[in-house]
C-alpha cells in the first residue's frame, strides 16, 4: 500500500524512498534478476514493464549490469569470464589455490646428474640437474613422471662457458676456484650488479618450471676468493638469496656453508652437502632435520659401508657419486 502526505509518496517497502505529490517511486530492472539499477523513476503509473517498486525486487542491493540476469549481488562468481558476476568490485575474484613450496621431509629419495645425457630412469622423488644444460622436454618429462625437478646454478662463482658469461663486469669477479679453472669466485657485496644477474637466472628457472633451485658457491667468505667477504656478508647474500627463491615460489636449498647452518636453517627449505662423512662435518647439518627438513648428500671418495649407516642413523638421505656427477648412483637407502 503506498503511503501519501504532504512531503510526498513513499515507497510501500522502503521507507526512505519517497516521490513528490502523488507520484510514486518506480525502479527499473531490465533482466529479470530482481535487482534494478539503481535509477529511481517518480511516476503516477507504472513507466514499463520492467519496472517495480522495492516489493517486488529482491532487495535495494544496486545491479551492476542490469543486462545480464547472471549477473546482481550476491551471484556465484566465475572465474576467467572477465565480468564481475556478484557485483562486488572485484572481476573474477576467485581465490586460487595458494603454490606450495616444495619442502622435503628426511626420507626424501633424489638422484643428482649435472653431466652426460640425464638418465630419467631411477624411480626417485626428485631430480637436481643443470639449469642451463637441461632442456625443456627433459624437465617436462621428469615433471609427468612424478619427479620434482630442481635447477642448479652457480650463484656465487663465474662460470666462462655459460651463455650469460659476458654480462658479469671484471669488477665482480675475484680468484679462481681451487680445482675448478674456469671459474672465479663473485663479490656478492656487490648486490647491485649481481643480483640482477642471479634474479634473470631465477626467472629461467621459474619460466622452465623448476620446482626449485640449487644455488652453489654460497661459502665464499671461507675461501680465497680475493675479496674481505666475512660471514655477515654471506649471511646477507644467502639470505637474499633464498628470498628471491622464495618470492617466486622456488624451493631453494642451502649447499655446503656448513658453519652458517643455525643462521639460515629456518630460510632455506632443505640441504645439500658434499662429503661431510670424510671431513667429519655432519653434526652441523642436524638443525635441518631437527626442523623436519630433508639433508640430502654425496660422498665421493668413501665406500657406501663407511657412510651409509651412520648417514640412515642420522636420517640424511646419502648417495656416493662420482666427481663429475654423471648417472651412475649408489644410495644409502
Amino acid at each position: 500500500m503506498m503511503v501519501c502526505c504532504a512531503v510526498g509518496c513513499k515507497d510501500p517497502c522502503d521507507d526512505s524512498q519517497t516521490c513528490p505529490g502523488l507520484q510514486r517511486p518506480w525502479y527499473r530492472d531490465s533482466d529479470g534478476d530482481g535487482y534494478s539499477d539503481g535509477i529511481k523513476v517518480c511516476a503516477l503509473l507504472k513507466p514499463g514493464a520492467d519496472y517495480y517498486n522495492t516489493c517486488k525486487l529482491a532487495g535495494p542491493s544496486v545491479d551492476c549490469d542490469d543486462t545480464e540476469p547472471e549477473v546482481h549481488p550476491g551471484a556465484i562468481e566465475v572465474c576467467d569470464d572477465s565480468r564481475d558476476n556478484d557485483c562486488d568490485g572485484i572481476i573474477d575474484s576467485c581465490s586460487s589455490p595458494p603454490v606450495t613450496v616444495w619442502k622435503p621431509s628426511p626420507g626424501t629419495s633424489w638422484q643428482w646428474q649435472l653431466t652426460g645425457t640425464i638418465n630419467t630412469s631411477f624411480d626417485v622423488d626428485m631430480y637436481d640437474i643443470d639449469l642451463f644444460e637441461s632442456s625443456q622436454s627433459l624437465i617436462d618429462q621428469l615433471h609427468n613422471d612424478g619427479r620434482i625437478v630442481i635447477c642448479y646454478f652457480s650463484a656465487g662463482s663465474w662460470e666462462n662457458w655459460r651463455p650469460d658469461a659476458g654480462q658479469y663486469p671484471e669488477s665482480l669477479k675475484g680468484k679462481v676456484l681451487e680445482g675448478w679453472p674456469d671459474e672465479k669466485w663473485l663479490d656478492i657485496r656487490q648486490l647491485d650488479v649481481l643480483g640482477p644477474l642471479i634474479e634473470t637466472r631465477l626467472d629461467m628457472a621459474v619460466n622452465k618450471g623448476c620446482d626449485g633451485v640449487e644455488p652453489d658457491n654460497v661459502d665464499a667468505y671461507t675461501n680465497d676468493s680475493g675479496f674481505p667477504l666475512t660471514a655477515a656478508d654471506q649471511i646477507t647474500f644467502n639470505t637474499w638469496l633464498s628470498g628471491q627463491a622464495h618470492s617466486r615460489n622456488l624451493s631453494v636449498g642451502l649447499k655446503n656453508d656448513i658453519d652458517q647452518v643455525t643462521s639460515l636453517v629456518d630460510d632455506f627449505d632443505w640441504a645439500l652437502n658434499e662429503q661431510c662423512f670424510q671431513y667429519n662435518e655432519c653434526d652441523t647439518l642436524v638443525p635441518f632435520v631437527q626442523a623436519g627438513k630433508a639433508v640430502f648428500g654425496v660422498e665421493y671418495d668413501l665406500q657406501i659401508s663407511e657412510f651409509c649407516p651412520e648417514a640412515n642413523a642420522m636420517n640424511f638421505d646419502w648417495l656416493k657419486k662420482n666427481l663429475d656427477l654423471d648417472a651412475p648412483r649408489q644410495s644409502c637407502r
